[in-house]
């Protein structure tokens, strides 16, 4: 017998060799496999299925799987081993990055930048020449630490806990140095023309690139240990440019509203705008900026990881196989699919619709229980909405228009009195604004939402451009925007179960299938 076995990854047509008996976690990662709770066998977001071989079921198995599941072969990929050769089903991910190709006013400068959005789950870099405002070449990629979970607080606690911290540290900053190699390479771009590289991200991929202790956002009162400016040598993290230049971590504004929200900030113009404005960007941890050229109020609340596709009973990221949108005809419920394949599950902005069609078909009511004794809705072959799932986007739509009221009532201003909303990062691209305003997540009028793509990477992108001493340079911004920490607001938790309902559903024509 063999010390080593053979992987076969179907319809990839991918195959690998590992050692007998070695977790399957790593090697699947990289083809793909997301291992959303850190591979701790709470969820079901790494299933695979066994064509050829076997794996045997694991108690985790038993307890996350119904039996016609394992009978059927599947299992959780963080908890198998491979004892003998393996065909396992895994779907090809697809999964939509957004980068940014906006225009922008800019004082040209002298050489090449390159901006980074470094993002819990996808990573994505510019090469810009300074002297043109022109991106070069753009790289993407899934973040590395993923393997570890898929939303903050799991990385908070895997990096608490031994040596977590390090090797989280280690892995972003050796992928973005490989992206960078690769942003040069795509261009056949002079390196030591590269003058400075700026990254942003939330509060914890701040202190995982940057090396600060991250235990002091593991529990309340959430304060991060360092919140500031970063600036280190290419170097220090071990790039090998030319000319060693300065690479610049923005930063964060307070509790776990990071640099990513400063640079979206300053993308969207909020400091300038004359009228009241608002940025909302929906994620595990919804952060929040309202205001105008005369004051600016932010704050994060704990939406957790539902409009992620986490917790969810058949949650997945926005990729091939996911149920990305939900809409209803005369009664007729129909799913689009990332991908045009079979569906496999529902990803956030599937789900917001789901639980939009279910009330106005009067299957869901506006507390959030199924009707007429219903435990769960099948939206398309083997893809159901349980109830588990209301409550999660319950849960996650409260937090977010709960913090919304709150700004609003600190700043002294109502719903009417905000112009705009913009809606930044990949999430608020692609959520149905009609069916976020039917389940109450944003209660304002749809003409005044507007989704604003990746206004992280493009203020990455005009901090590349800015002086630190000059007007409206991120860190003027910066030092103008007021943290508000809603934890230690006493009115958060009664506006929190005010918003936990959800508005009353209009008539829609009767008949059709509703199941």
């Amino acid at each position: 017998m063999t010390s080593r076995v053979r992987i076969q990854l179907q319809p990839l047509g991918a195959t690998f060799e590992v050692e007998r008996g070695a977790p399957l976690q790593d090697p699947l990662f990289v083809h793909g496999v997301e291992f959303p709770c850190g591979g701790k066998g709470r969820c079901k977001g790494c299933r695979v299925r066994v064509l050829e071989g076997t794996l045997p079921v694991t108690p985790e198995d038993a307890k996350m799987l119904r039996s016609e599941e394992l009978a059927a072969g599947w299992r959780l990929a963080c908890q198998s081993r491979a004892q003998a050769d393996l065909t396992l089903e895994l779907a090809q991910w697809e999964v939509p990055i957004l980068a940014d190709e906006s225009a922008f006013e800019f004082v040209p400068r002298e050489g090449l930048g390159i901006a980074v959005d470094l993002g819990t789950t996808t990573l994505v870099a510019q090469l810009v020449d300074r002297a043109t405002g022109h991106v070069l070449s753009v790289r993407s990629a899934l973040n590395a630490q993923a393997r570890y979970g898929a939303d903050v607080m799991s990385r908070v606690e895997f990096a608490v806990a031994g040596n977590g911290q390090r090797r989280l540290e280690q892995l972003v900053r050796k992928q973005i140095g490989r992206m960078i190699a690769g942003l040069i390479a795509a261009a056949q771009a002079d390196a030591s023309r590269i003058r400075e590289v700026v990254l942003v991200g939330n509060s914890v991929m701040h202190h995982l690139f940057c090396g600060i202790a991250l235990e002091p956002l593991s529990h309340y009162p959430f304060v991060p240990a360092e919140a500031g400016l970063r600036a280190f040598r290419a170097s220090e993290l071990g790039w090998s440019i030319p000319g060693d230049p300065t690479v610049r971590f923005l930063p964060c504004l307070g509790g776990f509203v990071g640099s990513d929200i400063l640079a979206g900030t300053l993308a969207a113009k909020l400091g300038e705008s004359e009228e009241l404005v608002a940025l909302v960007d929906l994620g595990t941890n919804g952060e929040i900026v309202i205001g105008n050229r005369r004051r600016l109020l932010c704050a994060s609340t704990a939406a957790g990881p539902a409009f992620e596709g986490a917790r969810i009973s058949m949650g997945m990221r926005a990729s091939t196989g996911a149920i990305t949108e939900v809409s209803t005809e005369l009664g007729r419920v129909s799913c689009r699919v990332f991908g045009n394949v079979s569906p496999r599950g529902l990803c956030g902005s599937g789900l917001v619709d789901a639980v939009a069609a279910g009330l106005d078909l009067g299957l869901i009511h506006p507390t959030g229980r199924f009707n007429h004794g219903r435990q769960e809705w099948l939206l398309a072959p083997h893809v159901a909405l349980t109830q588990n799932d209301i409550r999660e986007l319950q849960l996650a739509k409260a937090a977010i228009a709960a913090g919304i009221r709150i700004l609003l009532e600190r700043w002294g201003a109502s719903k009417a009195d905000v112009t705009r909303l913009y809606l930044a990062g990949a999430f608020g691209n692609y959520i149905n604004r009609s069916s976020a305003l039917r389940i109450g997540l944003l209660d304002f009028p749809i003409e005044k939402v507007q989704p604003a793509g990746n206004t992280a990477l493009l203020g990455a992108k005009i901090a590349l451009f800015s002086l630190d001493g000059q007007e409206g340079s991120y860190a003027a911004l910066a030092g103008r925007i007021q943290h508000v920490p809603l934890g230690a607001d006493s009115h958060f938790q009664d506006v929190f179960v005010d918003e936990m309902g959800f508005p009353a559903p209009q008539p829609v024509p009767i008949g059709g299938n509703q199941s």
